[in-house]
């Protein structure tokens, strides 16, 4: 496991880059990052105060929780992230936690979208045990701009769409893109739908409202799924703009990568 200080320069770094790929405008996108057990948070986060979790979040009991500020700029978590992070400790009861800030904290609460990411956590710690999780929820330009789009609201043609424009895609998000209607942000209804949809996918689209990804390795890797998506998305775009004149990799193209690389896929 990487150091405190490592998880909070990946997590700067990944605001850095959200923020370059215009996915985090203002003050939106929150991420998260979920330890195996206690670690130590004096340096950062010496202030601690009982509270309640808005979502109970059961198989976390022990765990520790790096999680975004509500209202804090993605971006200014590489400066700093004492301001704009805070961490919880899960209670053995998974109802109440420990939450640890800074005196120099820029915000209230954390993030109003809390409830989907315990829950999406939770699901995968129950299910896998796995000792790291991460979330990101960003707002990428063109594949936002796309699920407002009806054709693109259909989960197999928006796969099918985006899958041809690079031959990444179907190595790096084999099971492909979920993609969900619009949802109440910081919703029960979202996050309801956002753990069924993360169990089978690493990265889901939030219909008008961006996109929640997940890794169990690295948060860089969840934020490489969205920049490889968000990619395909600006290719579509283009291609839309200039009237659809591009081809982009064949059915059997996709296939013969998907072979090459070893890779189960059923979208084509």
């Amino acid at each position: 496991m990487p150091s405190l200080d490592d998880l909070l320069q990946h997590m700067g770094e990944v605001g850095t880059r959200l923020s370059e790929i215009s996915a985090a405008e203002g003050a939106a996108g929150n991420m998260s990052l979920c330890l195996e057990g206690r670690i130590h948070l004096n340096g950062y986060f010496p202030l601690t105060k009982r509270i309640t979790l808005p979502q109970p979040a059961p198989s976390l009991a022990g765990r520790t929780l790096i999680v975004t500020g509500s209202g804090q700029r993605l971006r200014d978590i590489s400066a700093d992230p004492s301001g704009t992070l805070g961490a919880l400790v899960i209670a053995l009861d998974g109802v109440q936690a420990d939450l640890y800030t800074a005196p120099t904290r820029r915000f209230e609460r954390l993030t109003s979208e809390l409830n989907s990411h315990l829950a999406a956590h939770d699901d995968r710690v129950r299910m896998t045990g796995a000792p790291f999780h991460a979330l990101i929820h960003a707002q990428p330009l063109h594949l936002t701009y796309l699920s407002h789009l009806p054709r693109y609201q259909d989960e197999r043609t928006f796969n099918r769409q985006l899958m041809r424009w690079e031959a990444e895609l179907i190595i790096f998000l084999s099971e492909g893109i979920g993609v969900l209607p619009f949802f109440l942000p910081g919703s029960d209804a979202l996050m309801q739908a956002t753990v069924t949809a993360l169990r089978d996918h690493q990265l889901v689209q939030w219909g008008k409202h961006g996109v929640m990804a997940r890794s169990d390795s690295a948060i860089k890797h969840a934020c490489d799924l969205i920049d490889y998506a968000e990619t395909a998305a600006r290719y579509e775009m283009l291609n839309l703009m200039t009237g659809e004149q591009g081809e982009g990799l064949s059915e059997e193209q996709i296939r013969a990568v998907a072979l090459r690389f070893g890779v189960t896929q059923h979208l084509f």
